[in-house]
């Protein structure tokens, strides 16, 4: 949708869009894609997310229920199994349900997992997204132990350090959907261990903080010298929207033990500029941030100054083209007076 001229944008935390279809934004048809029934009752597989919350407002306004019946989606359990009297119109059909593709990670992704996997603790609780940064950074945790998993989305990784030994397996794997292979849709079939819960659970900053060592890993378009993030706009345009990434930061960062990584490539190949800029010109997405992370370095910026922060993002996270710009500008502005 990113290029279709009618596109409306709605600002909005991801934990808060139940609120959205609730009032402003109520649907008046939902259409599912489902496991067949079971003793009468359907599964969302894949993706629960906001969907939950979709069905009972519309059904609350008088709208329509639809539901695809699909052999090939896995029953998960949690928020997503709904009772099938809920559905007005059911279809059957057999669908191949979408795989990512598979993109070998370069040597800079794999650098910036490497880094951000240094920072995760045996016993940590993760949050990670799913894409290059994600795969290589759960790729270099398969020798850590008692991992437990509280995210929104997850992938093969977490299947992987399931193999691995490294999950704490008395701990429930909690997500609000999945992408991945067809390997990974069998593992969470009828999993009692993988719980599908709605997105105002999963994304609500107040029951992440609950969580034991909370490590939020998301990944950035852009970072800024005062530590704010933009991942959601490009040259002013709606890329992806806020997402979870918000609730997550502000969750881990009141989490005990818990730490906020965003972790990003220093240069951005096909516009060849830098993605650490001196001041966004975009809608920021998130700031505080615990560490900033890129295939050059880790910086470390909880309970510094703003000058430290910029003087360590510009040392440790920026591509060596880009440092000196970066410098002469924190140069000029600690040279202007305030006031």
């Amino acid at each position: 949708m990113r290029g279709v001229a009618t596109l409306e944008y709605v600002p909005c935390r991801l934990s808060l869009v139940p609120r959205l279809l609730a009032g402003p934004c109520r649907p008046d048809v939902v259409v599912l894609h489902t496991s067949p029934p079971v003793n009468g009752r359907v599964s969302l597989g894949t993706e629960v997310n906001i969907l939950p919350a979709a069905v009972e407002a519309a059904r609350a306004g008088g709208g329509l229920v639809i539901a695809q019946l699909n052999p090939a989606m896995p029953y998960t359990f949690g928020d997503g199994e709904l009772a099938l009297d809920i559905v007005d119109l059911a279809v059957e059909a057999h669908q191949p349900l979408p795989n990512p593709a598979v993109r070998a990670g370069d040597e800079v992704v794999r650098a910036i997992g490497e880094r951000v996997a240094a920072l995760v603790a045996d016993g940590a609780t993760l949050q990670l997204g799913i894409g290059g940064v994600p795969n290589a950074t759960l790729a270099a945790l398969t020798g850590r132990r008692g991992l437990r998993v509280w995210t929104e989305t997850f992938s093969d990784g977490v299947l992987a350090l399931d193999r691995a030994g490294a999950l704490d397996t008395g701990a429930d794997l909690v997500t609000s959907f999945l992408f991945g292979s067809a390997e990974l849709y069998g593992w969470v079939d009828r999993n009692p261990r993988v719980r599908l819960l709605r997105t105002e659970t999963v994304n609500d900053p107040g029951v992440i903080a609950r969580q034991p060592a909370m490590t939020s890993i998301n990944t950035a378009l852009q970072v800024d010298l005062h530590a704010q993030v933009n991942a959601s706009h490009v040259r002013g345009r709606v890329w992806s929207g806020f997402g979870g990434q918000p609730d997550f930061v502000a969750g881990a960062l009141h989490a005990p033990g818990g730490h906020a990584v965003i972790a990003l490539p220093s240069w951005h190949a096909k516009s060849d500029t830098s993605t650490v800029v001196a001041a966004l010109d975009e809608p920021t997405t998130s700031f505080q941030h615990s560490y900033v992370v890129s295939e050059h370095g880790t910086a470390a910026l909880w309970g510094r100054s703003v000058q430290g922060q910029a003087r360590d993002i510009i040392a440790h996270v920026a591509d060596p083209r880009a440092r000196d710009g970066l410098t002469r500008h924190v140069e000029a502005t600690a040279a202007t007076p305030s006031g």
